[in-house]
């Protein structure tokens, strides 16, 4: 088997894994596979700014753009508050030092985003199990029958 095929193979795997992963994926596993595709194509790009391969970064960061943007429209500007403002004020901000990484071919940029990204992934990762698939982070109790319900805080 020539390398070309084995890229080709693992590149169908991915793809049929994502799929499989996202048709099964809750919101809170779906904005975690959102983060981590998005560093990925942030350290795909830094890859190809570092080899001067210029079309391929360009196409890396621009895919990375459409995840954080993506990851930005999915807040619920309603419901969440300060924390919905700030993450939208850095979703922002990272979009914006991309653009500037791409033009100016900047490597510690790209740093700087994946730092960013990672730490809010860090924070999304620390969330407590009971909150992580109900409607607006409301905590799962258990009634006495076994069945869950979603309860309010301070309730």
């Amino acid at each position: 088997m020539s390398y070309n095929d084995l890229r080709g193979a693992l590149r169908h795997y991915n793809e049929t894994a994502v799929e499989s992963g996202i048709e099964n994926a809750g919101p809170h596993r779906l904005v975690q596979m959102l983060m981590a595709g998005a560093l990925e194509k942030v350290a795909t790009a830094r890859g190809h700014m570092e080899r001067r391969e210029f079309e391929a970064k360009g196409r890396q960061i621009s895919w990375a753009v459409s995840i954080i943007n993506g990851l930005r429209m999915s807040l619920d500007t309603e419901a969440g508050g300060e924390l919905v403002e700030n993450l939208d004020g850095l979703y922002d901000y990272m979009v914006r030092r991309l653009m500037s990484a791409n033009l100016e071919n900047d490597p510690a940029i790209l740093t700087e985003v994946a730092s960013l990204l990672r730490e809010i992934k860090a924070g999304w990762e620390a969330i407590p199990e009971e909150y992580k698939s109900t409607p607006h982070g409301t905590p799962v109790a258990t009634a006495g029958n076994g069945a869950k319900t979603a309860t309010t805080r301070g309730a």
